[in-house]
């Protein structure tokens, strides 16, 4: 009757085998599946002390030693969606789902109605949190609250430049005046915010006067004017300021322009603003911007979302500025084969997988992550195919062998 008992444990191991394929296959579509497979080890019975097989040793059949998991790479396909994020390399997500964590390779996330990040099944993804565009260094769900980015008001600026030193030099007498063209050589405007978010104008204007031009080189008069104030007009003009140039066109020492004591008509808090002219130069060619930067910014709406590879995750807004508002973190096993599947693409810790140990992306053995992106299942669908067949012809073999040993027992029985 051994017979028997061997051949069907080749029916549970064959069946076994046919069930773990057929769940590969299930799988072949589903974003961040591990493949897994069926490894068998042959059976024995144990010898009796002192004695030996007359005919040497003959097997009972097979068994299966385990179901191991393949955590091979899965390829990564281009989406749509800034928060899909693929890990290429090793490493797991960590997710609270329902005050559990688990985890999981599966990265197609959205924000549901309080502003979390969570995946199809809700579970909400972990990082660290970010206040104030600053990194806290703990641990908990990812979480994007900040939605608005409050304004900036400008305090700084660079203005790099060309001024023509072919130009014919203002006449001795003539008072300045932003109406009047005549009383300057050139000028050029930016824009600035006060600390409401509102957008103001600021003008320079610069003037070579007849008393400029000496052999240390040309100094130059700088005014300004701004408007939204709440002087006369709404317009706050001042100056002059002098930018001293060497007689090789570069700027002599350091030149700035002090803007300061803006009062603003709508109610923002009074503006001091520093203009800073280094690098600008004073040759005989077309006066000319060559670079203007400023601080400060409106009012910005959150537009968009975006992960960079270690993880950070960016807000970029209306304004034209962007924000920290967080860091998905990964989390690695000593043994990942020793994870336990709980369904939902979630798996959890075990005492064969050994502890979690998180860090940052690309650090530490951890993998990059991908944005926009996603892992694709690794299941090999024409190798899976090929083994189904092989499969089914094994548990075929083992029904032949079990219709075999009974013709065998019925012929005994015959006698």
């Amino acid at each position: 009757m051994s017979t028997f008992q061997t051949a069907l444990s080749g029916l549970k191991a064959a069946s076994t085998d046919l069930q773990v394929m057929g769940n590969n296959i299930a799988n072949a579509s589903t974003v961040g599946f591990k493949s897994s497979n069926a490894e068998f080890a042959d059976s024995y019975a144990a010898a009796i002390a002192g004695t030996s097989p007359q005919y040497g040793q003959v097997g009972i059949g097979t068994t299966v030693s385990t179901v191991a998991q393949q955590f091979s790479q899965g390829n990564i396909e281009a989406t749509s969606n800034p928060l899909d994020v693929a890990i290429n390399g090793s490493g797991f997500f960590q997710f609270d789902y329902n005050g559990s964590t688990v985890y999981g390779r599966n990265g197609q996330f959205q924000l549901d109605k309080n502003g979390y990040i969570v995946d199809a099944s809700g579970g909400q993804l972990i990082g660290t949190p970010a206040v104030s565009g600053v990194l806290t260094g703990g641990s908990g769900p990812l979480q994007i609250t900040a939605t608005t980015l409050a304004p900036k008001a400008t305090t700084s600026g660079t203005l790099q430049l060309n001024l023509n030193a072919s130009v014919t030099p203002i006449a001795s007498g003539t008072a300045f005046s932003t109406s009047d063209p005549t009383s300057y050589n050139y000028s050029t405007t930016s824009t600035v915010y006060d600390s409401l978010g509102t957008a103001h104008l600021l003008t320079t204007y610069y003037a070579l006067p007849s008393t400029g031009a000496t052999a240390s080189g040309q100094a130059w008069n700088v005014y300004y004017s701004v408007d939204g104030t709440s002087a006369a007009g709404g317009i706050t003009s001042g100056g002059p300021s002098t930018i001293q140039f060497t007689p090789t066109g570069a700027i002599s020492g350091t030149a700035t322009l002090a803007v300061s004591g803006i009062t603003w008509a709508d109610g923002a808090a009074p503006s001091n603003i520093t203009l800073n002219f280094a690098g600008s130069t004073n040759y005989n060619a077309t006066s000319v911007v060559n670079a203007l930067t400023t601080d400060g910014s409106a009012v910005g709406q959150l537009s968009n979302l975006s992960v960079d590879p270690s993880g950070v995750i960016y807000g970029r807004y209306t304004n034209g500025q962007s924000a920290t508002l967080g860091m998905i973190t990964l989390t690695n096993f000593k043994a990942p084969q020793g994870l336990q599947r709980l369904g939902n693409n979630y798996f959890v810790p075990t005492y064969a997988s050994g502890q979690p140990l998180t860090g940052q992306p690309g650090g530490g053995g951890l993998g990059v992550l991908q944005s926009s992106a996603v892992e694709q299942s690794n299941v090999d669908l024409s190798s899976q195919l090929v083994n189904l067949i092989v499969a089914q012809q094994a548990y075929q073999a083992n029904a032949q062998t079990i219709k075999t040993q009974n013709q065998v027992v019925q012929t005994l029985l015959s006698l």
